[in-house]
């Protein structure tokens, strides 16, 4: 592992917060959305050079405000940021598709490596259904599936999408997943709340042919029930073959935020949303986490607190009753702050602090995914300022999730410290199942306590540490420590800097 100095003043590392404020793990992730060039890259066709900059600017951002885990869109519309024998080159890496980053170079090994480098966890984020986003102006390369299969394919509006009814849809996608998590060291797939698009006014989707074809049983007045098996299948497939290929990546779900109203279910929400999972996108959530087909869900709440047809605090609630013992976090509308908005609660960053805060209070919510990374660099209203203040001060690790295969990680090796008038310089060696590492501080007379956060100095990927020395905090009055984390957040115990 190549070595990778992580530079902070000394005074940063000297905490006296309580661990119960600031939690030690908490799920903190940002999308990082590469459809129509939404976060990354900017534009179609920059150079490597620049998409690298880009992205590294991403990753440094996500750091600085404290985040954990990166959800990198790798296959929005049937095409791929990263070299795939299956299907094509994105149209939004060179403005074609087909056509390969110039120079070539693989941008989700890159992504990797520099999410590891920064102690990022990174979940690939991909759509099951959506072939072509604009069957009028999208560039189709010759090798897409759409040109070699083009019956596996309907179109829908503007759009064209696998048909959710054929085996082959299943079969193709599955094979995609597995391709992916064979050949790069990811920590989860990732899957949005596009599963049957969202209705159209007038417009019935057009997989008559494969009801036809694949009844499975089904008879026509029970032809939505049938759609929503469909995506049952394909999510007991996708789980089924992580599982057998690679059982220690996780498998999340990022639906739209509300399962169902309840005045169609008298298990849904309180809520009065025009569109729902379970009615229109035909994704019945729940029943995924209870037979415990996915790992994580994150619904996607964007509405604020108090809003009348779908509260935040009411949907939290709700998500939070109906867990089924399945890790979970909420998504953030952090692209909602905007001094203009026309509702009240997004003129101000506090609204987001303030859900932050219900969810803490949620027994089974562990954290939070924001929507989107460009937002980062624009810091609306102080979001960042006002986070690190009241919520996110310190560093956490993400969670651990019991429904994945655990890696145990050996402990660091040959953990060595130095100083000068000037800086202290801790040094390391990886052991076995190291892909990051957290380094803790107590004072000399004490023992360091490695549950809480205060104790903590930094978390790494490196295996190298600089920090400045201030004369009224001596690095001589406190011992160091390490812990290696594996890929699937274990820690390892812990070794004292000799």
């Amino acid at each position: 592992m190549k070595r990778f100095a992580v530079f902070l003043p000394f005074l940063l590392i000297v905490t006296i917060l309580h661990a119960g404020k600031y939690p030690k793990r908490e799920m903190r992730a940002v999308w990082i959305a590469t459809v129509a060039n939404i976060d990354w890259p900017s534009r179609a066709g920059l150079s490597t050079n620049m998409q690298k900059e880009e992205m590294i600017e991403l990753l440094d951002l996500a750091k600085e405000y404290h985040f954990n885990t990166i959800v990198f869109q790798i296959r929005p519309a049937t095409d791929a940021f990263y070299k795939s024998e299956l299907e094509p080159w994105s149209q939004w890496l060179m403005g074609e598709q087909g056509k390969a980053p110039d120079p070539v170079y693989d941008p989700l090994e890159f992504t990797i490596k520099e999410c590891r480098k920064r102690g990022l966890d990174i979940h690939v984020w991909m759509n099951p259904y959506r072939a072509v986003f604009d069957t009028a102006r999208s560039s189709i390369f010759d090798s897409h599936p759409i040109k070699k299969h083009p019956e596996w394919f309907v179109k829908y509006g503007s759009k064209a999408y696998f048909n959710p009814g054929l085996p082959e849809t299943r079969n193709h996608v599955s094979r995609v997943v597995a391709d992916i998590i064979r050949r790069y060291e990811v920590d989860a797939i990732h899957f949005d709340d596009y599963f049957y698009p969202y209705r159209i006014s007038g417009q019935d989707f057009p997989d008559q042919d494969a009801f036809d074809l694949y009844p499975r049983g089904f008879t026509t007045d029970k032809k939505e029930d049938w759609r929503r098996d469909n995506v049952d299948l394909i999510i007991k497939q996708l789980h089924d073959t992580i599982k057998r290929v690679a059982p220690q990546v996780e498998f999340g779900i990022s639906p739209f935020g509300v399962w169902r109203n309840n005045d169609k279910d008298p298990r849904g929400s309180a809520t009065k949303a025009g569109q729902t999972n379970y009615d229109d996108l035909y994704a019945d959530v729940l029943k995924w986490q209870a037979e415990g087909w996915i790992d994580y869900v994150t619904p996607q709440i964007y509405w604020p607190i108090g809003k009348k047809v779908a509260d935040y605090a009411v949907l939290v609630d709700w998500w939070n009753k109906n867990a089924f013992d399945c890790p979970m976090y909420i998504g953030h509308g952090l692209y909602r702050l905007n001094a203009q908005s026309n509702e009240k609660a997004w003129q101000k960053s506090k609204e987001i602090d303030k859900q932050i805060k219900l969810i803490r209070k949620s027994e089974n919510v562990d954290g939070s995914m924001f929507f989107s990374a460009k937002y980062l660099r624009t810091n609306p209203l102080g979001f960042k300022e006002r986070i690190q203040k009241k919520r996110y001060k310190y560093e956490a690790l993400p969670p651990k999730n019991k429904r994945v295969e655990q890696i145990i990680p050996e402990s660091p090796l040959n953990a060595q410290w130095d100083s000068n008038e000037k800086e202290v310089v801790l040094t390391w060696e990886a052991g076995e199942n190291n892909v990051g590492y957290v380094i803790y501080k107590c004072k000399k007379n004490n023992e360091p306590k490695l549950d809480e956060v205060r104790s903590i100095v930094a978390i790494t990927g490196g295996t190298e540490l600089r920090f400045q020395v201030e004369k009224k905090n001596s690095p001589f009055k406190y011992k160091y420590f390490i812990t290696a984390v594996s890929l699937t957040n274990n820690e390892s115990n812990a070794v004292m800097f000799e």
